[in-house]
């Protein structure tokens, strides 16, 4: 069985100690809606987060 996660959107955001809670909560009420959410620190701005949204 393959699976396609297709990016939706992606956005640079100032980096903050609590985004990972926001993300969680995210993954967690929508799961069921096919939507997957990452937080990523920019390797180039380790003061900048990358906050994508995927649908699965």
């Amino acid at each position: 069985m393959e699976s396609k996660i297709e990016v939706l959107s992606t956005v640079k955001i100032q980096h903050s100690p609590d985004l990972y809670k926001i993300v969680d909560s995210l993954n967690r009420t929508l799961k069921q809606k096919d939507l997957m959410f990452g937080l990523a620190l920019d390797q180039e701005n380790k003061n900048t987060a990358i906050f994508t949204i995927y649908r699965t």
